[in-house]
């Protein structure tokens, strides 16, 4: 096997056995809250959500900006 194949599969095997180790996070008490639980109390979780959707139409107008810019470049060519 080549060196860039044994790269891939050592950095697979690697991921592989971290998996379980993301999954594996303790179960939070029905007593103690959650930060999901706290800002939905106070309502700050549609302040999250409105600047999410924000970022993402933002940068979806640049993509359409910079795609028009794009496309008129190769038509004057």
């Amino acid at each position: 096997m080549s060196k860039i194949n044994l790269k891939r599969v050592g950095l697979s095997v690697i991921c592989f056995l971290l998996v379980p180790f993301a999954w594996s996070q303790a179960v939070a008490d029905s007593s103690a809250t959650t930060i999901d639980d706290t800002m939905r109390s106070h309502d700050k979780i549609y302040v999250v959500m409105a600047v999410c959707v924000v970022i993402l139409i933002v940068f979806f107008l640049y993509l359409l900006r910079i795609d028009r810019k794009v496309s008129k470049k190769e038509k004057s060519l």
